[in-house]
Parts: structure tokens; sequence; C-alpha cells
């Protein structure tokens, strides 16, 4: 994401696929116990659910921009991690008509963004630790729009011509039921209907052509690599949509609107470009297809690293696109375990920004380094501990982030080194998830460096200190 830059839901039905056992004739049961609402993120303690690790959503929606409705199927499938006798799902506003697990029905409670979807007594119908169970959930309503506790928005977003849905942190959830927590990530299926002549954009590749009966058509958007839901996307609307290949294979995919079309052309077409620059600085592409989605100016306000295509509400600059692309590797392949973690997204990704200008531009990544340090708004906070929901994209996390990367390099104090380091964490980190902790137990043991004073002063000290420290 970046905030700092201002080019930065009807019925549906749902059907939920999670990992279970066939068990025979009521016998060798095991007892078992709720899954926890919530997974007590430090700073979004409420968001995603214990007792279950989802491996793959297909989504099947029918989108109507006109009443800002949806209908719709998503099988989503699961690992149980423990033995379940319930488990919840993290969805907003939407009314929720019935519930099935493995074809049977299943009782549904709710509590504000939480359902508790719980089976029957027998115990044939546990679900066991390290098995899949299958669940159907219908429900009807209209997506919501949420504020974010910095004000932000998120969620389901119309616009002149349709709609985008954007989940950092927590939008996801508008429009579908998950595991909505960036520690538990999956492949994806997105089968959406609109009418004809609008286009629905979503991550991944297209696994066929659009297809039109009657007054509605079809888009079946397929992505392989697991992905958090907060970088789950859908925009529908007008929209220019154009595919061609990189050298290397990668799919490109882009879709900008036509009202800001010529405005962005310069822009999007260097989407390989920054993508084969980024590539030899933080290792190969992480993703089998990438691109844009740029849509005119909306309620948005931001851009957002959407995996495979990064969103843009309005043309944007090159310092943008790097930026959000940067993403692709640091935030959406090496996913933090918890938002706190954020800094490890975005310090690094505006570091990709420093380290563009500086081969670009002519700028040493010492003077964005020394324009940061100077700026007030950094020191806030320790980029490692922000103080709450509100502080998740606030200026400690971008531009004293970056000095912490800046710092690391002073202290590796060779640049081959510094960028095999950069390459190692998102090779070895591949479409998993890392802590602070993880970063700066690997950091010291590639470096064979003590960098406690480093990790104390740049990363979790509450005061500034010295520029040359």
């Amino acid at each position: 994401m970046d905030h700092r830059n201002p080019v930065r839901a009807g019925a549906a039905a749902l059907l939920l696929v999670l990992a279970v056992p066939a068990c025979s004739g009521g016998t060798g049961g095991v007892e078992g116990k709720p899954g926890a609402s919530g997974v007590r993120d430090p700073l979004f303690p409420k968001l995603g659910n214990g007792g279950y690790d989802v491996t793959h959503y297909a989504l099947t929606l029918d989108v109507d921009p006109d009443e800002q409705t949806l209908r719709g199927t998503a099988e989503i499938t699961a690992r149980a991690t423990q033995d379940l006798s319930s488990f919840n799902l993290d969805l907003a506003g939407l009314t929720v008509d019935s519930a099935t697990v493995e074809g049977r029905p299943a009782a549904v409670n709710r509590a504000g963004n939480e359902l508790t979807l719980r089976t029957d007594a027998k115990v044939e119908d546990r679900l066991r630790k390290g098995e899949t169970f299958r669940t159907v959930v219908r429900y009807s309503g209209s997506p919501k729009t949420l504020t974010d506790a910095d004000d932000s928005e998120e969620g389901w977003l119309p616009t002149d011509d349709g709609s985008v849905a954007l989940g950092e942190p927590a939008g996801s959830m508008t429009w579908f039921p998950g595991n909505n927590h960036p520690s538990d990530k999956a492949a994806y299926d997105l089968t959406v209907t609109v009418p004809k002549g609008l286009t629905a954009v979503s991550n991944g590749v297209l696994a066929g052509p659009p297809v039109t009966e009657g007054d509605r058509t079809t888009f079946h958007w397929h992505t392989a690599e697991p992905m958090a839901s907060y970088l789950a996307t859908l925009a529908v609307g007008r929209f220019e949509l154009k595919t061609s290949t990189m050298a290397g294979g990668t799919t490109v995919i882009t879709a900008v609107d036509p009202e800001v079309a010529a405005a962005s052309a310069r822009t999007v077409a260097r989407v390989p470009e920054v993508v084969a620059w980024e590539a030899e600085h933080f290792g190969p592409y992480p993703f089998s297809a990438t691109g844009a989605i740029v849509e005119r100016k909306d309620d948005a306000g931001y851009a957002l690293e959407t995996q495979n295509r990064p969103f843009f509400p309005g043309p944007p600059g090159i310092g943008l696109l790097v930026h959000e692309m940067a993403h692709q590797w640091f935030g959406n392949s090496v996913t933090p375990k918890s938002w706190r973690d954020m800094w490890l997204n975005e310090g690094l990704a505006t570091y990709a920004e420093w380290l563009w200008e500086e081969e670009k531009a002519d700028t040493p990544a010492q003077e964005s380094f020394d324009e940061a340090y100077e700026d007030e708004d950094n020191w806030a906070f320790p980029p490692a501990d922000p103080p709450s929901a509100a502080d998740v994209s606030a200026d400690p996390v971008y531009g004293r982030g970056a000095m912490v990367i800046h710092r690391i390099r002073e202290a590796v104090d060779d640049d081959e080194e510094f960028f095999a380091l950069l390459k190692g964490w998102a090779t070895a980190h591949r479409h998993g998830n890392v802590s602070t902790e993880d970063f700066t137990a690997y950091v010291e043991e590639e470096t064979g460096q003590d960098l406690s004073d480093l990790w104390k002063d740049w990363l979790y000290g509450r005061s500034r200190p010295a520029a040359d420290g």
C-alpha cells in the first residue's frame, strides 16, 4: 500500500470447502472443540480464526453494479489443525441464509463480523485434525464499505461505473467469508458474472476467454500461488483489458479505465521494465502473472499491492509503480505473520523506490535516507511496534522502515552482498509468512554480525538516534 500518495454488496450464495474425513458408524470418534474466533493479532485481535488452514477459495459471484449487490457461490478448501466441534468465518454485513458441512446442515450463529458454524452432535460429524472438510454457506445483502481506524476506506467501494474491492487490512470480509488474516494464505478462483459491456478484473490469470450469454458476461480468474485474503481484489467497470508476455514467460495483464488510459499509458507500459529491474535486485519474480488495475479517481485515495496486479485509483507515477511492484516480493510472496510486522512490507517497498531513484535518477539512497531522517513524522513510533491499528500504515512504517534497510546496507558495506541478502530473504521465505524476529535473525545469520545495536536504535528505539550512529 502507499497511503502517502493520493493516487494511493445484494444477494450472494457461498459454497465453502474446508477438509473433513468420512467417518463411519459412530465409532472411533474424537471429541472436538471450537476453533478460536480471531488469531489474537496484536493490532487486529478479532481478525482471522483458529482451528483450520484454508488452501483454496473458489468464489462464483454475480454482481449487479447498479444495485451494488452480488449473488454467488464460493468453495473454500482447508485443513483442520485441531479436532473441531465448530469453526468461525469472518463476514461483515451480509446475511447468511443457510449452511452445511460435508452436506449436512450446520447451525450458524452470528456475533458482529463473526460467523460460527457448528455441526450436529454426532461423533462422525466432528472435524478431525489433519483432515479436510466441506461447507456450503448461502448469504445475501449489499457489500459494505469499511472505515479503518486511520479513517481510510476499504472493502466494497462503489465507482462511477461499477465497484472495486480492496482488502487491507480487513476489507475482504465485506464480499466473501473466510479466514481473514495474512497468516492464512490460499489459492483462489473467482468466476464473476457482470452486465455485458463491463469487465470483471481480479488476481491471477484468465482461465479462459470471457463468456457472454444474453446480457451477462462471465470472467474466470485463477490465482495458483498462495495469497493472503487482504490481497484479493475484484474490480468491475469499463476497462481496456490487455494481455502480453514478458521475456521469461510471465503473463502481463493490465486493466485501465478508458477515461485515464491516455494519461496512464506511459507508466503502465513500463510494468515489464520495473518487474525485470526488481527481479535483478530481489530475485526471480515470484508469480506467474503481473500487471496493473488503473481506475479513474475514486474514494479509495490510495494504491494497493493487490497480488499480481496492483490497484491504482488514477494514473500512477513511476515511483508508485516501483513501490507497489516491490510488494509482490515483500508483502505478497513473503507475507507478514501479523500486522505488527507491516514494516517488512512497507520499509522494503519504500527502499525499492530509493534504489530506483539511485540508479535511474542519480539520487543516492543516502540522500533519500537523509530526507527521511529529517522528517519528524517518521519518528512518531518504532516501525516494528505500531501502537495501534490506526498506525499500521503510518509514516514510520514506511520511512523509518526504509531507514532500517539502509542501515543494514551500510553494515554489510558491500552492495553485491547486500543484494544477495535481499534475494536470499525473498527466496528462503517465498510464499510463506514471516515475523520481524525472523528477519533480524536471518540478517545476523547471513552477515555473521551482531546487529543488536542497529535493531535497538533504528527498529525498536523510541527516540531518534544520531544519523551516523
